[in-house]
């Protein structure tokens, strides 16, 4: 026997070696009724048996995702688009995250949907469809239609597609608030094409804002998934165990292109207000606080004396607006959002972003240890509501944000951050740090500035340690360095 064969004689030595002494300790350690090996009467004892209960159980974990592909299967689309005067069916923004190169003039694209009504709408993701000059639907049974885009959101890469045909099965839509880490989950699409693929996982994660949507100033509270996404699934469903409707496949992160293990969804409880709002209005309509939001973190909580680590804290309220008229105050610390627990700004940014004007929420609110329940009555997000976080007084000097507009207005150009000052009250803070209108105000306390709740947090914890404030300011071509007491 040569060497190689000597080796291999005792490989397959120690194999059976192993194999009877496994088999040994199973049995050992389990009951003659749960044994993991058993012996067949009819062979004199040689051929092992699997276990039939441990088997039942794993054939009962199989038929509950066959019943959910089964289940689920019918209501879920492959939707084409072909465009022929843009850069492609996929933002820059999606295509970089997907490692993906650039897109010719002219191309097609791939994605996937969730009928949500009989009616014939379908769910889906806006850069599925965003510029599509034309839309086909396929459905499981291979019927083919021509659909139409009844809305979107772009501040949630959401839309709303319509097709006539009789016979649709609309998904059930779940509670992805109930959805835990850990609990199995099932993603239906097409990926690269395939359409009806059939992948599952877990739910990885809840809560990740990786911002990829609107250029990171979207709404984004993703649930995280192992399950096999790839492109071609963005817009198809996300369901758990019961068939229902948690979440819109929207993302992956990989460096590939293809799946690695991390895919994201947006949770229903953020789709199905944007789904009715675009079915009975064609719009989104959004609600408004009035009030400048932030996470709770170890350094304001600290900086501020707050008396809880976690939550929504106030920045500021608009005087005459929701936030104020509810008793809202800078400093409050929101804990719960109707009875629900608040992990944070981006969490009550969100639930108010989806909810209708008009819309009462209940907010438990920490207030430097006191506990208050206070009743908002959310108004319309607007623009001109919006416009007014973008402008603000500080130490007595009016600023705005550096925008291409504002820049140009003032003779600077290249300009992507910072603040502007527009007006300068006599005898300020402002006025007797020789800032002048004009200015840009680039950055605070060694803190480059883009936005004007970020120098008021800057001031105000400045102001909690009775420490004078370094601006670095821009006055045409050059730049100084001035202190505010």
């Amino acid at each position: 026997m040569n060497y190689r064969c000597r080796h291999l004689g005792m490989l397959m030595f120690w194999l059976v070696l192993g194999g009877l002494m496994g088999a040994f300790a199973l049995n050992s350690v389990s009951s003659p009724k749960q044994s993991a090996l058993a012996q067949d009467p009819s062979d004199s004892g040689t051929t092992p048996i699997v276990n039939e209960q441990f088997l039942a159980q794993a054939e009962g974990l199989s038929r509950a995702f066959r019943n959910v592909a089964e289940a689920i299967r019918p209501s879920v689309v492959s939707i084409s688009t072909r465009q022929t005067n843009s850069r492609g069916s996929m933002p820059r923004s999606y295509r970089e995250f997907f490692g993906m190169p650039s897109e010719p003039e002219s191309a097609a694209g791939m994605g996937s949907g969730v009928i949500v009504r009989p009616e014939g709408y379908i769910l889906t993701n806006n850069h599925v469809i965003e510029g599509a000059d034309e839309l086909s639907v396929e459905l499981a049974d291979g019927r083919k239609v021509q659909g139409k885009v009844v809305g979107s959101d772009p501040q949630t890469d959401l839309a709303v597609v319509k097709i006539d045909l009789p016979g649709l099965k609309a998904a059930p839509i779940g509670n992805s608030d109930d959805i835990q880490v850990g609990d199995w989950v099932v993603a239906i699409g097409s990926p690269f094409g395939l359409d009806q693929t059939v992948t599952s996982g877990i739910i990885s994660g809840k809560n990740r804002r990786q911002g990829i949507i609107a250029d990171g100033n979207g709404l984004e509270d993703f649930l995280q998934t192992d399950a096999a996404i790839n492109p071609g699934n963005s817009g198809g469903p996300l369901v758990n165990l019961r068939g229902e409707l948690i979440g819109i496949n929207t993302a992956i992160l990989s460096r590939s292109g293809a799946s690695a293990g991390i895919g994201f969804a947006i949770p229903v409880s953020i789709a199905e207000p944007v789904l009715d709002s675009i079915v009975e209005t064609g719009e989104v309509r959004r609600g408004f606080l009035g009030a400048q939001v932030v996470d709770v973190t170890p350094a304001n909580a600290e900086a501020y004396d707050l008396k809880v680590n976690r939550g929504a804290l106030i920045g500021g309220v608009l005087e005459g607006n929701p936030a104020a008229l509810a008793g809202l105050q800078p400093g409050d610390v929101v804990t719960k959002i109707d009875g629900k627990p608040c992990r944070g700004g981006s969490q009550l940014v969100n639930t108010v972003a989806v909810r209708r004007p008009g819309t009462a929420i209940e907010l438990e609110v920490n207030r430097f240890g006191e506990v208050l329940k206070l009743t908002v009555s959310l108004q319309e997000r607007t623009d001109a509501a919006m416009a007014l976080f973008r402008s603000g007084e500080i130490f007595g000097a009016k600023v705005i944000p550096v925008t291409p507009e504002s820049a140009r207005k003032y003779g600077y150009r290249g300009l992507s951050s910072g603040l502007i000052v527009t007006e300068i009250e006599q005898g300020s803070m402002a006025d007797d740090a020789d800032l002048q209108v004009g200015d840009v105000i680039e950055g605070a306390a060694g803190i480059e500035l883009d936005s004007v709740e970020q120098l008021r947090e800057i001031i105000a914890k400045a102001n909690q340690l009775g420490q004078p404030i370094r601006i670095v300011v821009r006055r045409g071509n050059s730049r100084m360095l001035l202190m505010l007491r």
